[in-house]
């Protein structure tokens, strides 16, 4: 298996989870801005949408969509509980952590780093965004991850894309539960080798 990535991007979520899950596989790294791998192939040739996250199966299937693929993921080790079991109650939850997460968060984020965009747009946009960060912040006073007591696929994603805060001007010192959770989740082991490998693999 194959996790194409760019540093630091939303793949990193997808690399969260095959570390928590103990899976094998391989880095591929992606240079978003130039749409090419490190020995200078077309990433376009194997994801013609042109981003991360992307894993390759040894089949040769590609899949795409980081909420999606976090699911199939966290499906290939039930013994590691990073999604609850496919029918139930709680996997609903997950499932609407994870969209709540993509469709609010991860693109309340994304349009904050175009350069092009007027001070006046990124302050609405920013003013949305901290209103769902402020709602994430109020669950996480009462809970340790999103789904309780247990970390899952959708605390990756998470993580993932509130660590982008620092980039685009947004205080987590503002959400003391959220900013805790963060540094929780950044403690786990295999948050840490997630994070170490792509600075190697960069």
């Amino acid at each position: 298996m194959k996790l194409y990535f760019s540093p630091g991007a939303c793949s990193l979520a997808s690399h969260i989870v095959l570390r928590e899950a103990g899976l094998p596989f391989e880095l591929v790294r992606v240079d978003t801005s130039v749409h090419k791998l490190k020995d200078g192939k077309d990433y376009y040739a194997i994801n013609p949408k042109g981003y991360v996250p992307a894993v390759q199966l040894d089949n040769g299937e590609l899949m795409t969509e980081g909420a999606a693929l976090l699911q199939y993921l966290g499906d290939l080790n039930p013994a590691a509980k990073l999604i609850p079991q496919y029918g139930s109650f709680e996997r609903f939850r997950a499932n609407e952590w994870l969209t709540f997460v993509s469709s609010e968060i991860h693109k309340g984020y994304s349009p904050l780093f175009n350069k092009d965009l007027k001070d006046d747009a990124k302050a609405v946009l920013k003013a949305k965004l901290e209103k769902r960060l402020a709602a994430v912040d109020a669950h996480l006073a009462k809970n340790e991850y999103l789904m309780g007591k247990q970390f899952t696929v959708a605390d990756a994603y998470l993580y993932t894309v509130v660590s982008w805060s620092g980039g685009v001007g947004i205080d987590l010192g503002r959400f003391p539960h959220l900013a805790a959770y963060r540094q929780r989740v950044a403690d786990r082991p295999a948050v840490r080798e997630a994070l170490q490998n792509e600075k190697l693999a960069a």
